[in-house]
């Protein structure tokens, strides 16, 4: 980090969150620098500026921590709630260091999470560009229907807009329930659930099993343990070849627009830039 950097980057870097939800932690007034409160886009001298949050000093973190947690039903996918409900961060409260969770599963579904310290990896895997692979074991009510499953393949349109291609399959099938599995490689809010609402399904248990070809195995339900150095690999490789794929498809379109006379619309990685 140099004398000129951004302050949710610094707010990553530190282990507080990552850039996205370090750039909410500025907006809603949290963070303050030198005892100012600050602004999306500031940037400070890391050797010499004091960055407060919540009236706490940061500070950079040097050891970095990659965790695999199974998440139990019942708890939110968040560091705290002011409403005293249970957050994942207690299940891993032995770790010497701020951590926090990459994406999200909500409260009444359970399965794998990963917990960091790492804003850039964290936001590596969850950004949306990544498109990085997520499989889910769901168990719906009543029995499901070849509509069904072609209707929540093709995309369901929901109120925040329609959902992209998902792979879905029969696992089980029994008296008034169906054991599918999902593979989605978006992250909208709640969205398995919110999709078998839109077909008539009731979610009765929903699971996370792998992200990124990394699966949750045998772990025991609130349990923990650190990710490996070939699990890391593959979550990286998962998320610059989603990010590679997604920037080919967007380039193949503005060659079709210009072939078309369409005005050329610039990716996104380089409205980044």
């Amino acid at each position: 980090m140099g004398k000129d950097t951004r302050l949710q980057k610094y707010l990553a870097e530190c282990g507080v969150a990552s850039r996205r939800k370090a750039e909410e932690m500025i907006a809603g007034g949290r963070v303050s620098v030198n005892g100012r409160r600050a602004s999306i886009g500031d940037k400070i001298d890391v050797r010499a500026d004091r960055v407060t949050l919540d009236g706490e000093t940061v500070r950079p973190e040097t050891e970095r921590y990659y965790i695999m947690l199974y998440k139990p039903r019942g708890f939110l996918t968040a560091v705290s709630d002011d409403r005293g409900r249970k957050c994942v961060t207690e299940l891993v409260k032995d770790v010497p260091a701020r951590l926090y969770p990459i994406g999200r599963l909500d409260k009444d579904s359970e399965g794998l999470l990963f917990l960091t310290n790492d804003g850039d990896f964290a936001q590596k895997i969850a950004h949306p560009s990544a498109g990085v692979a997520k499989v889910y074991r769901v168990t719906v009510r009543p029995g499901i229907t070849e509509e069904q499953i072609t209707r929540l393949t093709v995309g369901v349109e929901l109120d925040d807009g329609a959902t992209a291609h998902a792979s879905v399959r029969v696992l089980e099938q029994g008296e008034g329930r169906t054991v599918l599995e999902f593979i989605l490689r978006e992250g909208k809010n709640r969205e398995i659930r919110r999709m078998c609402e839109a077909v008539g399904l009731e979610v009765a248990r929903l699971k996370r099993t792998a992200i990124g070809g990394v699966k949750l195995g045998m772990l025991g339900q609130g349990k923990y343990r650190p990710l490996t150095n070939d699990e890391l690999r593959r979550l990286r490789a998962a998320a610059e070849k989603g990010a590679g794929a997604k920037e080919k498809k967007e380039e193949k379109k503005n060659a079709s627009d210009q072939s078309h006379g369409r005005p050329r619309r610039r990716s996104p990685a380089a409205e980044r830039t």
